[in-house]
C-alpha cells in the first residue's frame, strides 16, 4: 500500500442521525474507516452497532447526515452509482443469513449470477475458489447450510461475502456463537484475508478477543454517537464509565493478558 493511500478513508459519515419513529438511535455521529483496516465496532446493548452498518450498506435510511463510501454519498447516489458501489462490498450477516434452499457453493455462486452473470463451470470454479479460501473443505460446497455446524455457516456467508472479489468487506458479530476455539480461528481468518487480499474490514463485535487479535482500530458507540476511536491502547484510556467498564472488567483484563502471553 503506497503512503499516500495508506490513511485515505473509504468510509466517511458525517453527523448521522437514524431513528425508528420517534426513538433515535444515532445522533450527530462521525466515524471513518481507512483502507486497509479492520474497524471493530464496539457498544452497549441498544446502542445501534448494527443499525449503524445497515444504514452504511444502505439498508436503512439515515434522517440526517451523509454516509460516503469509496467517495461517494451513498444516499445521493442514483441507482447505477449505488450500484457500482454495492459491488464493491462484501456482507456477511449475523449467523451467515444463507439461502436454506441453496448449497454453500449455490449461495456463493447468487451474486457472481445476479452481478457479472457468470454462469455455468467458471462460476462453479469460481465458488470453489472462494469456499477454500475460507478454509472449508470442498465438500462442503455440495451441503445445505443445515448440514453444517456453525463455525461452518459463517464460513460460508463469507465465501459469499468474497464472491465479487471486494475491496471492503463488513462483518457483523462474526464470532457470536462459535466456541472460543472457533472464534480464534475466524479471527485468524479475517486478519490474514485483509492481508492477503488487502481487505478494508468493517466489524461489529461484542468479542474482546476479538478486539485484541484483529482490530487495527476501534470505535465505542455510546449516547448515540462515537465517545471514542482509536487503537485499543487509546481507547481504553478514555474516561467514560462504559469503556472502563468494559475495557477494564474482568473479561477486558483477561483478554489483555491472552494477548500479552
Amino acid at each position: 500500500m503506497s503512503a499516500s493511500s495508506k490513511h485515505k478513508n473509504v468510509i466517511e459519515v458525517r453527523g448521522l442521525r437514524t431513528q425508528f419513529d420517534d426513538f433515535v438511535v444515532h445522533n450527530e455521529l462521525d466515524l471513518d474507516v481507512r483502507t486497509g483496516e479492520i474497524m471493530g465496532v464496539v457498544g452497549g446493548s441498544g446502542t445501534g452497532k448494527s443499525v449503524l452498518m445497515r444504514a452504511i450498506i444502505g439498508l436503512k435510511r439515515p434522517s440526517a447526515g451523509t454516509v460516503k463510501v469509496f467517495d461517494q454519498d451513498f444516499y445521493e447516489a442514483n441507482e447505477k452509482e449505488r450500484l457500482s458501489v454495492e459491488r464493491r462490498w462484501g456482507v456477511l450477516f449475523q449467523g451467515g443469513a444463507l439461502f436454506s434452499s441453496l448449497t454453500v457453493a449455490q449461495n456463493v455462486m447468487a451474486p457472481l449470477r445476479e452481478h457479472l452473470h457468470v454462469e455455468g463451470e467458471l462460476a462453479k470454479d469460481m465458488a470453489a475458489l472462494k469456499i477454500s479460501m475460507v478454509g472449508l473443505p470442498a465438500e462442503a460446497g455440495s451441503k445445505y447450510p443445515s448440514e453444517l455446524s456453525g463455525g461452518m455457516k459463517k464460513r460460508a456467508g463469507l465465501a459469499r461475502a468474497l464472491a465479487l472479489d471486494p475491496e471492503l468487506v463488513f462483518l457483523d458479530e462474526p464470532t457470536a456463537g462459535l466456541d472460543p476455539i472457533g472464534a480464534a480461528k475466524f479471527d485468524e481468518l479475517i486478519v490474514n484475508l485483509k492481508e492477503s487480499l488487502g481487505l478494508t474490514v468493517f466489524m461489529v463485535t461484542h468479542d474482546l478477543d476479538t478486539l485484541h487479535a484483529a482490530c487495527d482500530r476501534v470505535a465505542v458507540l455510546a449516547e448515540k454517537h462515537v465517545k471514542a476511536c482509536g487503537t485499543l491502547d487509546d481507547v481504553r484510556q478514555t474516561d467514560h464509565p462504559w469503556i472502563q467498564e468494559y475495557f477494564s472488567g474482568p473479561r477486558g483484563r483477561a483478554a489483555l493478558s491472552a494477548k500479552a502471553s
